[in-house]
């Protein structure tokens, strides 16, 4: 069972003018990891804020998974991205990457995604969108590897090719190459 932090980022959800209906969303996908969430807290669009915690639950927690949502776009105010890359060790470009190509996939406003994917000691460090139908292609385009990733994080010197084929398998029963 990982251990999973869900962090949403908006003025008004920290504010309590909006209800977090993306932090939902993600904490009932991540039970398929299995995971387990841990901590799950509304905070405002604020980078030292935001910074501090993902420190606190990486260095002090260990928590396996941090998932934020929101503050991945090109509003004045959206803040997440620059805060996870001034907090991560290890940048992990595939899982943008994965989310990217899933993105544009629905919509090609999803190239204005910022999201960034990272490690920070043990914890993997993951930006989600702020739309729980965006949260949700997204999560579902990494799902398949993220508990991989968090083993390999862990020190797991298991083979990779078994993922590797399941997933080939997957795309190739749902009609990609």
């Amino acid at each position: 069972m990982f251990r999973v932090a869900i962090i949403t980022l908006s003025d008004k959800g920290a504010r309590g003018e909006r209800e977090d209906e993306t932090g939902r969303v993600v904490a009932e996908m991540v039970k398929a990891l299995p995971g387990e969430v841990v901590s799950y807290e509304v905070l405002p669009d604020e980078q030292d804020l935001l910074e501090a915690r993902l420190k606190t639950l990486a260095d002090e927690e260990g928590v396996d998974l941090i998932l934020t949502n929101g503050g991945t776009g090109l509003s004045p105010r959206d803040i997440t991205p620059e805060a996870t890359t001034r907090v991560i060790e290890k940048p992990v470009p595939g899982i943008v990457h994965a989310m990217m190509q899933a993105g544009l996939e629905k919509t090609p406003t999803a190239m204005l995604s910022r999201a960034v994917a990272g490690v920070r000691k043990c914890s993997l460090i993951v930006n989600l969108p702020g739309s729980p139908k965006a949260a949700r292609e997204n999560l579902e385009a990494i799902l398949p590897a993220l508990a991989h990733g968090m083993e390999k994080i862990r020190g797991d010197e298991q083979e990779c090719a078994p993922l590797a084929e399941e997933w080939r398998r997957k795309r190739t029963r749902q009609g990609r190459t």
